[in-house]
């Protein structure tokens, strides 16, 4: 693909040529941005890399100036910012001004690359390759036809080969973590590991042992060494649940490893690179924490590069019949029973219902109400209404019907039915592999590993 080098500095432009020229692009360099509008309309670039500095003036103001230029007369070419001075801040304002990403000098050479080819199939490659195969394939888990869901895994499945990050939004319960399993699985990466970190669950005062790892002896109880979670999820995907719970200073630590790609565990001061693709999500409105000032602007732009946007089950209705048969099936599987029949009216009507806590709501309410009905060959819209009435957390006291304890047998059910496999039980409770080991840790269920 052409490329078009805008920078002073012409050793900068022929190390920039000459890596890109290897990589099979048709490369032009300019030094002086008055020449930059003609040199675009004859050379017609796909890619422009722009310096934001041109004389002794480091304010970064030039390269604002002609990226606005630029983005008027050319809205359709993708620019990355580069610079040695201006702060982070100004990339920021040129992001927001329409540049699709920033380096600073000096750059790295994979980061770069990888930036380019992840623009370019974000947005420059039509996405006409994938096969009606792979998707059923792919997307096991992910059930539902409705409009915006196939927009929503059309994205997926674009946005996967790239190494862009990804920020998944949406309300409690729309599915954030398996969007985020489907991403990985499409990606690239999707032999490496995939490491899920709830941020927030983890205490600040720990967030950097967590996140980085620490060397025995780093602080009072480090009695070994240990990995942290980018240590683990090296050459891999990590996932940050709840980014918009992050504290403020752990933003600071987590801008670093995304700007640099370097950390230091705790205890040493030896520098390791993290070579981690990045999915973060969350339920809040991080362009509103930023303008209140309590979450970082050059962290969310570090996130969001790409935005995926789930949608509440409200406005997916037509999706409903065919997740209550999927959770249905899955509790039947598990309780090697035959599935209840659910008529059309029943299914109607579900549909048509409030759900707050979208498809986790859906699927603790269907739950419920087969196991307060394992007896019956039919269920209808009496024994769903029962079921929704009760208390959420609490069904009975007195006859012990806690819905914490009926969540425990029923994973301790999925695990003796399938020998204790992980991959198998998380498959018939219709969960994701990391998020039954999450229960089997919270509830002290014991776990006995497939031999």
């Amino acid at each position: 693909m052409k490329i078009l080098l805008i920078e002073d500095d012409r050793t900068v432009c022929s190390s920039l040529k000459l890596l890109l020229t290897k990589r099979g692009h048709e490369v032009e360099a300019i030094h002086q941005p008055n020449i930059a509008l003609d040199t675009i309309a004859t050379f017609k670039p796909i890619f422009i890399i722009l310096d934001m500095n041109f004389t002794i003036d480091t304010s970064g103001k030039q390269g604002l100036r002609l990226l606005t230029m630029i983005r008027e007369s050319h809205p359709d070419i993708s620019i990355i910012l580069m610079t040695g001075w201006a702060t982070v801040q100004l990339a920021v304002q040129g992001m927001k001004l329409g540049a699709k990403d920033f380096m600073t000098k000096p750059w790295d050479n994979k980061d770069l690359l990888n930036s380019i080819e992840s623009i370019y199939q974000l947005h420059h490659k039509n996405d006409d390759h994938s096969t009606g195969e792979q998707s059923s394939n792919s997307f096991d888990n992910i059930i539902g036809a409705s409009k915006s869901l196939k927009t929503v895994l059309s994205m997926v499945k674009k946005v996967a080969p790239t190494q862009a990050n990804i920020l998944i939004t949406g309300e409690s319960g729309t599915g954030k973590e398996l969007i985020a399993e489907a991403v990985h699985q499409f990606s690239t990466r999707k032999k490496e590991a995939f490491v899920k970190v709830n941020l927030g669950g983890i205490p600040n005062s720990l967030f950097e042992s967590e996140m980085f790892g620490h060397k025995k002896g780093a602080f009072t109880g480090a009695d070994v060494d240990r990995d942290g979670r980018f240590t683990i999820a090296n050459n891999g995907t990590i996932f940050l649940d709840e980014v918009g719970e992050l504290a403020l200073n752990s933003q600071v630590k987590l801008l670093r490893v995304l700007q640099e790609k370097t950390y230091e565990q705790l205890g040493s001061n030896k520098t390791l690179r993290a070579d981690v693709r990045v999915i973060s999500a969350t339920n809040k409105n991080l362009i509103d924490l930023c303008n209140k000032k309590e979450f970082r602007e050059d962290l969310f732009y570090r996130l969001n590069l790409v935005n995926i946007h789930l949608p509440p089950l409200k406005d997916r209705r037509d999706d409903i019949p065919a997740l209550t048969k999927y959770f249905i099936q899955n509790v039947s599987t598990i309780y090697a029973s035959d599935s209840p029949y659910l008529n059309k009216n029943c299914l109607e009507w579900l549909a048509n219902q409030e759900y707050k806590g979208n498809i986790r709501q859906l699927k603790n309410i269907v739950e419920r109400t087969f196991l307060l009905n394992l007896s019956k060959k039919e269920l209808n819209k009496d024994d769903f209404l029962k079921a929704m009435d009760l208390n959420e957390t609490v069904i009975s006291s007195s006859n012990s019907l806690n819905l914490q304890n009926l969540e425990i047998e029923t994973i301790k059910k999925a695990l003796a039915k399938h020998d204790h496999s992980i991959s198998s039980s998380a498959k018939a409770l219709g969960i994701t592999r990391s998020s039954l080991y999450r229960r089997l840790e919270k509830y002290g269920i014991p776990h006995e590993p497939k031999i």
